[in-house]
């Protein structure tokens, strides 16, 4: 469909208005968040209606890339015959190829234009949920195929990075923080709808019917993709800079935070791809439906991190984010030795919160670490460095979600039980927390000064 333009203005006309688009296929040429009339006059307006359906369309991609956490635990009663850890491998791979995706879907936003990338790949997600529906109604279909189809739903983790670095180039400086923390927090939750939506409308009187599990998100899909082509815009001032993931390469700051972000959200998104397995094996009598409990609250507390972290430092949130992720797991395990589902679900609510409020401090730790850093440089070449950061940071802290399953199908093919992996979480936390006090928050230095 056509998308309506506004013809260039003359020499001596007035100058176009805020978001007025200037050539076809809605691109804004004239785009100053940072100038106050400008925004005032129109540019607010503008940067808003972009966030709205940028979340709307990222919210879809998070409920494709967690569809398989929720349609795993009911394969058996498909008739799928799966071993555990086959389980744990069709959880685990949609989050490897999302975070392998991150860092291409950032760099396609400058290059494509954000409406037209947005449409791109929420039109991508029709894949997976296609090739889904295809499959769980074959339980003859082998684990190499489940496995590909599965992989397929990486596209949707693709979509938080081009979403969040679309949205970056809209908003001003004093306010692009708010707006990416609400983009982030908007795309978060639907892990937690896919995981209360699914195992509601897959029931039928003789069973499941697990096809129902994707194609309810498809109208929602296209409407995504429409209503991004309609009333989104591109912006001609956002430019491609890959020399900002090589600046960041360089600066060790990039990958103690990237390690940093492995145990937040890569301990988030791990945690809510297999929350309902984990449900399913150690606690057959509970619903399904708690699953979406953990997802919810981790997205929520999201943005609590980044409001907590701006008034006390975000290396501080972060070790305290820790020191809570260990007590969470701890309560697990005790959980498992005396078959407590009650402290096994608060237990993890615990964790879900915890790396939720993380997730927000790390990312607030990134600027202000490479500002420090960058200290008596150019302030060009520090926030490409940390912009660079925040790119490989998703990527590298997104695969969490492959290592967190494949840790617990490791421990429960080697040892019978959860609680090894719980264990090894536990001192990787410990690992991190010390790492983020000693570089970032120890007394007596540059980063605690700044309260990174």
């Amino acid at each position: 469909m056509a998308a309506p333009t506004t013809a260039v203005p003359t020499t001596d006309a007035a100058p176009p208005a805020p978001g007025a688009h200037t050539r076809p296929g809605r691109w804004i040429d004239d785009w100053r968040p940072e100038d106050p009339a400008f925004w005032a006059g129109g540019g607010r307006r503008v940067a808003r209606r972009n966030l709205v359906l940028s979340v709307f369309a990222e919210f879809l991609g998070f409920c494709v890339w967690a569809l398989w956490s929720i349609v795993v635990p009911q394969l058996p009663a498909a008739g799928f015959t799966l071993t555990t850890d086959q389980m744990f491998w069709l959880i685990a791979v949609p989050s490897l190829v999302g975070a392998t995706l991150r860092i291409p879907y950032t760099l396609a936003v400058p290059v494509f234009g954000g409406r037209t990338w947005t449409v791109v790949s929420a039109s991508l997600l029709l894949i997976p949920t296609t090739a889904l529906a295809v499959v769980v109604q074959r339980p003859e279909t082998s684990f190499g195929v489940l496995l590909a189809v599965a992989a397929l739903a990486g596209f949707g983790g693709g979509n938080f990075a081009s979403s969040m670095a679309n949205i970056s180039f809209f908003f001003p400086e004093k306010e692009k923080g708010a707006a990416l923390g609400w983009n982030a927090a908007g795309g978060n939750l639907g892990t937690a709808v896919v995981q209360l939506v699914v195992p509601l409308v897959i029931v039928t009187g003789a069973g499941v019917a697990l096809e129902r599990a994707s194609l309810v998100f498809v109208p929602f899909i296209v409407l995504a993709a429409v209503l991004a082509w309609r009333f989104m815009d591109n912006l001609a001032a956002a430019k491609a800079d890959p020399r900002s993931f090589a600046v960041a390469v360089r600066q060790p700051h990039t990958w103690v935070i990237s390690f940093l972000y492995i145990g937040t959200f890569g301990s988030f998104i791990g945690f809510s791809g297999a929350f309902p397995t984990l449900l399913a094996g150690q606690f057959p009598e509970v619903s399904l439906s708690l699953a979406f409990l953990g997802a919810l609250v981790g997205s929520v507390a999201r943005p609590l991190g980044g409001i907590l972290a701006d008034r006390v430092g975000g290396a501080v949130v972060t070790v305290c984010c820790y020191a809570v992720m260990i007590v969470g797991a701890l309560g697990a395990i005790s959980a498992l030795g005396s078959h407590r589902f009650g402290l096994f679900f608060a237990s993890f609510l615990v964790l879900f919160v915890a790396t939720g409020v993380g997730n927000g401090s790390v990312y607030r730790m990134i600027p202000a670490a490479f500002r420090v850093a960058g200290a008596g440089r150019e302030a060009s070449a520090t926030a490409r460095a940390a912009a660079g950061c925040i790119g490989i940071a998703g990527a590298v802290g997104a695969l969490g979600g492959f290592f967190v399953p494949r840790g617990f199908a490791m421990s429960t093919s080697l040892t019978g039980s959860l609680v090894a992996a719980l264990w090894v979480f536990v001192g990787a936390y410990a690992v991190m927390a010390v790492v983020t006090w000693a570089v970032y928050a120890r007394r007596g230095t540059a980063m605690r000064a700044a309260r990174v």
